[in-house]
């Protein structure tokens, strides 16, 4: 006589096999679809990966541009596609202050020389003036109708330079929101410009592959450099001499010239990179220039003897850079999301910043030296520490 088994006799009496009968249904699968444990793994270690010590996510776009105050190690301005500015903190994530106004993209940022006053230039057209400590709009300063591409402040007074895509250069009375100069003769978009440390010279970087160098009081162009020894396509940035007597500029065609600004003449070329450079920037210490490209390559350069010191590899193309205050030791932003920092003497990668998911466009260093400040198309600004680097 047979009987019925319980579960746990079925235990007992050990494996228990099935049969055809007993299938339900069939599901295909994809090999391809199927990741291992260790892949797995590794993804969501990438995913959490984040070193910043303060994430700023008040925009709801695209950011283009940083700015840390000069004198308030804790102030940060930050600009993008959101059509907004905003004021906020280091460590204080309850509190920040919309720069309301402009009506396009915040593409530049930057606080006068003595901190007292910020301008925010938009692809509006328009240039607004801030006043740091009551967060009030002194006035709004207006070109031709052209996006502002970038702008700078006179190395000592509220003097504000201001490059745009109709092909001119405005320079503002930033006290009275009156214009002062317009400095005309590119042919296209002004990409790149500023006043020399000295305050006596003004130099422009246009799309159309020429370097302007200009009387500010006048508005006279001095010199226009072009031409077979100078750049084959548009320039994209530029650094000057801390003595004001070399402008050194960047190109999308790759290369990089040394321009004497008294003479106009090109004094030297730096021929190693094999694509667009993207960020150039002057030692405060020492007679050298760094260039960062999207051929993956920072290269840092002896200006003395035009010759290259040290090349640094990235995974990916270097968008942005900045020196940290007078040490050897300068920062980089790349298209992956990742901010480095480098050692100029010996060329090695100190330490890597992850937390970013998409292409850094801006790089600040807050008063104190003590913290990196980043901002990203991923629509987030991020706080690094960078005391150790002193």
């Amino acid at each position: 006589m047979s009987r019925s088994t319980t579960p746990d006799e079925e235990d007992d009496q050990g494996e228990v096999f099935l049969d055809e009968s007993d299938i339900i249904d069939e599901v295909p699968i994809d090999d391809e679809d199927l990741l291992d444990a260790d892949e797995e793994d590794d993804d969501i270690v990438s995913d959490e990966a984040d070193d910043s010590v303060h994430t700023f996510t008040g925009h709801t776009g695209e950011l283009y541009t940083v700015a840390c105050s000069p004198n308030d190690a804790g102030l940060v301005a930050t600009g993008g596609g959101d059509d907004k500015g905003f004021l906020w903190m280091i460590g204080q994530g309850d509190w920040a202050f919309e720069l309301q106004g402009h009506t396009d993209s915040v593409s530049s940022l930057a606080f006068s020389n003595d901190g007292q006053l910020l301008a925010s230039g938009s692809l509006d057209g328009f240039v607004q003036i801030w006043d740091v400590s009551s967060r009030n709009i002194i006035g709004t300063l207006e070109g031709s109708g052209g996006g502002i591409e970038w702008v700078k402040w006179h190395p000592r007074g509220h003097l504000v330079l201001g490059g745009s895509e109709d092909a001119n250069v405005w320079m503002w009375n930033a006290d009275k929101c009156t214009n002062l100069n317009v400095f005309s003769g590119h042919s296209s978009s002004v990409t790149c410009g500023d006043f020399t440390p000295d305050g006596k010279t003004i130099c422009t970087g246009s799309d159309d592959a020429t370097l302007r160098i200009w009387n500010p009081r006048t508005g006279v162009n001095i010199h226009v450099i072009r031409g077979h020894q100078y750049h084959t396509e548009g320039l994209t940035c530029m650094a000057i001499s801390t003595d004001s007597t070399l402008a050194i500029s960047g190109a999308k065609d790759g290369s990089v010239h040394i321009v004497n600004i008294p003479s106009g003449k090109v004094v030297s070329s730096l021929p190693s990179h094999t694509d667009s450079i993207e960020c150039l920037g002057m030692s405060a210490s020492s007679p050298w220039v760094a260039t960062g490209s999207m051929d993956k390559k920072l290269i840092i350069w002896d200006l003395q003897h035009s010759s290259q010191r040290i090349t640094c590899d990235h995974e990916d193309g270097v968008t942005c850079l900045t020196w940290l205050g007078t040490s050897r030791f300068l920062a980089t932003g790349c298209v992956d999301g990742k901010v480095h920092m480098w050692d100029s003497l010996s060329g090695d990668c100190v330490r890597t910043f992850s937390g970013h998911s998409d292409a850094i466009q801006s790089l600040s260093i807050s008063a104190s030296k003590d913290f990196l400040v980043s901002v990203s198309l991923d629509g987030t600004a991020r706080v690094f520490e960078i005391a150790e680097f002193q």
